[in-house]
């Protein structure tokens, strides 16, 4: 093989993994901003800044209003919504599963054994060294 065809043949190897990097970030992007545009009263979202909130009203073109907490309702840009969530994820429990369950109906009782017995006496750590070995300087 010549050694002129080597370095051309070199640049198209380089370049082909970043156009095909290049065309999946669009794919994401593509699909990113229809899912924005495609929000509705009612859906659980999660925001770039990791807030999970209930959109309240979708009806402005470049805005959303969010439910973050009962009756607290905040204006947001579309673009800053990262993704639509399931609004009953499995890996919570329901209410009634938890009021049947035997560990939160054990009681608790005080084990302590009795009044503290730890000396309190304050010491003279002057001669003792630290934590890295050194002398504290005190002498």
């Amino acid at each position: 093989m010549d050694i002129s065809l080597l370095f051309p043949v070199l640049i198209l190897l380089l370049f082909i993994p970043i156009f095909l990097s290049g065309r999946k970030q669009k794919r994401a992007l593509a699909q990113t901003q229809e899912m924005q545009s495609a929000l509705d009263t009612g859906d659980v979202v999660v925001t770039t800044s990791g807030l999970r909130a209930t959109v309240v009203d979708a009806s402005y073109e470049e805005t959303i209003d969010l439910e973050i907490a009962d009756g607290v309702v905040t204006t947001w840009l579309r673009a800053a919504v990262r993704e639509k969530v399931d609004p009953t994820p499995e890996d919570f429990s329901t209410p009634g599963e938890l009021a049947g369950s035997d560990d939160l109906s054990k009681d608790v009782t005080d084990t302590t054994a009795g009044p503290d017995t730890t000396d309190t006496t304050p010491t003279d750590s002057s001669d003792t060294p630290g934590a890295d070995g050194r002398s504290n300087g005190r002498s």
